[in-house]
C-alpha cells in the first residue's frame, strides 16, 4: 500500500516529501508526471550515479532527455565556480525555463544543485532524491541553497524549494557507519531542540542507528523530518523559529571555516558547536541532569579532536556568518530537552567560555 507524503506548504507551493522503504515506488506515478515531455537535468556525482543508476532511472522514464552533469562529492565542490559550470553546462544543453533539475546524492549536491536550478534562468523547478541519511533529514528539507566562499560557510545561496523529496530509506543501506555517525549529530539536534522522544530513541538505539536498522532509522528519520517540515512551515526564510534548527551551527561553522572545508567534517563540527552550546546554556539555567544527558550522548558518537585553534580567527568566522544581523549574532541554547531559545549573548561571555572550551577539547 502506498505512503501518503508529507506536504511543506510554503509561499511558492508545496513540496511533497516521501520517506520510507517504498518511497521511489510510492512517489513514481506524480514523479513522471512532473517530467513528462522534459529535458531533465541530473545533478550527481559520479559514484553516486552509478551506484544508484537503476533507482533513478525508475523515475526518469517520462522524460524527454535525460542530461547528467558531474559534481564532485565533498564540501570542497561548493563553490561558485561548480555553480557557473553546471549552469554553462546547461545552456549548451539546451535548457529552457520549463526544464527540470533532479539532484542525487547527499548534502553537497543538494546545496549545489538547488542553487544552480535557483538561479539558472532565474530559477526552474527541481525535485530531490537524497541519498545519505545527513541529506534525508537536513540538507533537502526546507529550500536553503548555498555554496561556501573561502571566508564563510554558505554565505552565498537563497531560499528555492524543490518540488518534491524522495527520500527511500534503501540508500541508507549502502553507507558506512561513518557517514551514519556524521548525520546522527544533526538528529540529536533536532532532538535537543523539539523532540525528547527523538532524542530518547538515539539514547536508547544508538547502536542500530548506527548500522542502519531499517524500521528504527525509518523512525528516527520520520520525526526528524516531521519537526523541520513544521518548523520551515512557520517561517520558510528563517526570521524567527527556524532559526532554531541552528543549534550547534554557529560556533560548528566557524570551526569548518577556520579549520578548512572538508577538513573537519559537518558532523564533529556541529556536535563540538552543540557541546558549547550546552556549556552556553548551563551557566544560564540548563539543568545538569539535560546537559550532562547532552553531553553524554554527543561523546557516544564520538567527535573527532580539534586541532590547536586560535581564538581571534573562530571568533572573526562568528561574525561573518550568515546568520548574524547588524545588531549583532544571536545563540540557540537548550532550554531543556525537547526546548530551545534565541539567546543574546555578549561578545565578552562567549570569548570567555569559548577560551576553556578549545582548552578542553585537546586535553
Amino acid at each position: 500500500m502506498a505512503v501518503s507524503p508529507l506536504a511543506l506548504v510554503h509561499e511558492g507551493g508545496t513540496t511533497r516529501i516521501w520517506l520510507g522503504a517504498t518511497a521511489l515506488t510510492d512517489a513514481a506515478s506524480e514523479v513522471a508526471l512532473w517530467l513528462a515531455g522534459r529535458r531533465v537535468f541530473v545533478i550527481s556525482s559520479a559514484a553516486v550515479r552509478e551506484l544508484h543508476r537503476e533507482a533513478l532511472e525508475g523515475l526518469m522514464g517520462t522524460a524527454a532527455e535525460v542530461v547528467e552533469l558531474n559534481v564532485a562529492d565533498g564540501e570542497n565542490a561548493k563553490t561558485m565556480s561548480t555553480v557557473e559550470r553546471l549552469a554553462r553546462e546547461m545552456v549548451v544543453a539546451g535548457g529552457k525555463r520549463d526544464s527540470r533539475v533532479i539532484t542525487l546524492g547527499g548534502g553537497t549536491v543538494s546545496d549545489v544543485g538547488g542553487f544552480a536550478a535557483g538561479c539558472f534562468l532565474r530559477g526552474i523547478e527541481y525535485g530531490q532524491v537524497p541519498t545519505t541519511l545527513l541529506a534525508q533529514v537536513d540538507a533537502s528539507i526546507g529550500g536553503k541553497t548555498g555554496v561556501n566562499l573561502p571566508e564563510a560557510k554558505n554565505s552565498v545561496g537563497l531560499f528555492h524549494q524543490p518540488r518534491w523529496v524522495v527520500s527511500d530509506a534503501r540508500f541508507l543501506s549502502t553507507l558506512p557507519a561513518r557517514e551514519l555517525r556524521q548525520a546522527m549529530f544533526e538528529v540529536v539536534k533536532v532532538g535537543i531542540l523539539a523532540d525528547p522522544v527523538l532524542f530518547e530513541l538515539v539514547e536508547s538505539s544508538l547502536a542500530d542507528l548506527l548500522t542502519a536498522a531499517p524500521e528504527t532509522l525509518a523512525r528516527a528519520v520520520e520525526r526528524a523530518v516531521s519537526v523541520k517540515v513544521a518548523m520551515v512551515a512557520a517561517d520558510e526564510r528563517e526570521g524567527d523559529r527556524r532559526r532554531l534548527l541552528n543549534l550547534g551551527h554557529t560556533l560548528g561553522h566557524a570551526l569548518e571555516t577556520v579549520v578548512g572545508h572538508g577538513r573537519l567534517r559537518h558532523g564533529d563540527a556541529v556536535g563540538h558547536g552543540m557541546l558549547f552550546a550546552t556549556t552556553l546554556a548551563e551557566a544560564r539555567g540548563l539543568a545538569s541532569e539535560d546537559a550532562d544527558r547532552i553531553r553524554a550522548l554527543l561523546g557516544r558518537l564520538g567527535m573527532a579532536q580539534l586541532p590547536s585553534l586560535k581564538m581571534a580567527p573562530i571568533l572573526e568566522a562568528i561574525r561573518r556568518d550568515k546568520k548574524a544581523r547588524e545588531s549583532g549574532l544571536a545563540w540557540v541554547l537548550p532550554l531543556a530537552i525537547g526546548r530551545a531559545e534565541i539567546a543574546d549573548i555578549s561578545e565578552l561571555t562567549v570569548e570567555k567560555h569559548l577560551a576553556s572550551f578549545l582548552k578542553d577539547c585537546l586535553e
